[in-house]
């Protein structure tokens, strides 16, 4: 069992001063509506993500930040919306004015090569503020720069992509949509094979709005118990699942849910393990939000739409039933929680957020977990090949912190192709959780 260790690799990097990049041509100054679904109360924070790139002898000569700068710019006049800036209406409803002020960009370098990062390439990073600086004032919801984005050269010639976007405009889907299109213009495309779709209408309350299902996850439960902890007093770790990890669990199932998805095995053991290392009263609820995109489920939205497109439904269980079932029991109930997505349950969630005042997650006793391996976030290549990780830095939810997982393809240092998990927990409760874990599948089933 492979859980990364406390690792404090830290280096130095010289960076420019910030500036803004600015769509190549004119384009249109407008105003256009968030959807109900992009604008609730729990998209309202910044995610980042880095990717790793090797140096590549072709590109001798080429610069990754002039390249990357320069396709940012193209691809700008596709996807203005991401050069302008977030305002707020009536209702806390967020629309974009679209000035065309940019997005800003940092150009940097670090005296460091690929080799020493060993499993440093692997989330959590101890040096994220270097790859990715917050510009200050930069960080706000609205008002602020949509994305930033930092291009770090490294001495080996490879060098660290790192991005950070205003979650209330895309998904990892929509987040990817752009990427692609700035490679492929970095390679000397034109236009994106994908146009972009705004289209946001498609997923905002109905008129009137009508909640048709039952939301879990926005249950507002009282937290008498003190069990959020700040994010600077978590520890963070990784766990990387492999083919082994993956048979061994498979096999503690009973023969009908042999078949389940990997992503149903891991959420499973990682829920029933992190509540066994959490101790709460047995008595008390635990949830779990399967984040599920809607592009996975339908074709429902057009090809193109790069907004929000996921809904949170929960499964619901008490911690001495999730704890002393085996974990079968956590993979049915993670099972028919995905169920439930579907075109009707998204509408339902938009219709909540109009009628509720767009209520937070339910962060009480809850953790969420998003799959991002679909999106192949590795494969985004600027010309240098493919990148050696690529993915979400952390995880969070608006004002929870470290209440999400992020599920990424992964190669650890013996080759072995697997999933790597970021998550974060108490000091105590990260070491129950380890030996929970290693006990786990050093034992036969």
């Amino acid at each position: 069992m492979a859980i990364s260790s406390d690792n404090k690799f830290l280096f130095e990097v010289r960076r420019c001063e910030p500036e803004l990049v600015v769509p190549a041509k004119p384009t249109p100054y407008e105003f256009k509506q968030l959807s109900d679904i992009d604008d609730q109360e729990s998209f309202r924070f910044h995610v980042p993500l880095l990717f790793f790139y090797a140096g590549n002898p072709s590109m001798e000569g080429s610069d990754p930040v002039k390249v990357i700068k320069k396709a940012i710019s193209e691809t700008l006049v596709f996807y203005y919306p991401f050069a302008g800036r977030l305002r707020e209406g009536p209702g806390r409803k967020l629309f974009v004015e679209c000035t065309a002020e940019g997005i800003l960009f940092i150009e940097a370098d670090a005296d460091v090569a690929l080799h020493q990062f060993g499993d440093a390439l692997q989330p959590p990073y101890a040096f994220l503020d270097e790859v990715l600086y917050n510009v200050p004032n930069s960080d706000g919801i609205i008002n602020s720069p949509l994305l930033l984005i930092q291009v770090t050269r490294l001495r080996c010639g490879g060098f660290i992509f790192a991005i950070r976007l205003n979650h209330t405009m895309s998904d990892a889907f929509g987040l990817m949509q752009f990427m692609n299109a700035t490679s492929e213009i970095a390679g000397g495309a034109f236009a994106p094979s994908v146009l972009p779709v705004w289209q946001r209408a498609l997923l905002n309350a109905r008129d009137p709005p009508r909640v048709t299902c039952r939301h879990l996850e926005y249950d507002q439960v009282v937290d008498t118990k003190s069990t959020i902890i700040p994010l600077k007093d978590m520890v963070h770790r990784s766990v990387f699942f492999g083919p082994t990890e993956i048979s061994t669990l498979r096999k503690t199932l009973p023969i009908h849910l042999r078949h389940c998805s990997s992503f149903d095995l891991i959420t499973a053991c990682l829920w029933r393990t992190r509540t066994i290392a959490l101790q709460p009263d047995p008595n008390d609820e635990m949830r779990l939000l399967c984040i599920v995109n809607l592009r996975c489920k339908t074709s429902y939205l057009p090809v193109g739409y790069y907004g929000n497109a996921f809904a949170f439904p929960a499964a619901v269980a008490t911690a001495g039933k999730l704890c002393h079932n085996p974990l079968g029991y956590a993979v049915e109930l993670i099972r028919k929680a995905k169920a439930e997505m579907t075109e009707e349950y998204i509408k339902s969630v938009a219709d909540l957020m109009v009628i509720k005042g767009r209520p937070n997650l339910t962060a009480v006793r809850s953790y969420a977990v998003s799959d991002v391996r679909k999106t192949e976030m590795e494969k985004l290549d600027y010309g240098w090949g493919k990148a050696l990780f690529g993915g979400p830095a952390m995880g969070g939810v608006a004002t929870v912190p470290g209440l999400t997982s992020f599920y990424m393809h992964f190669k650890n240092k013996n080759g072995e192709q697997g999933t790597v998990v970021p998550f974060s927990l108490p000091a105590p409760a990260m070491e129950r959780f380890v030996v929970q874990l290693d006990a786990l599948f050093k034992t036969k089933p």
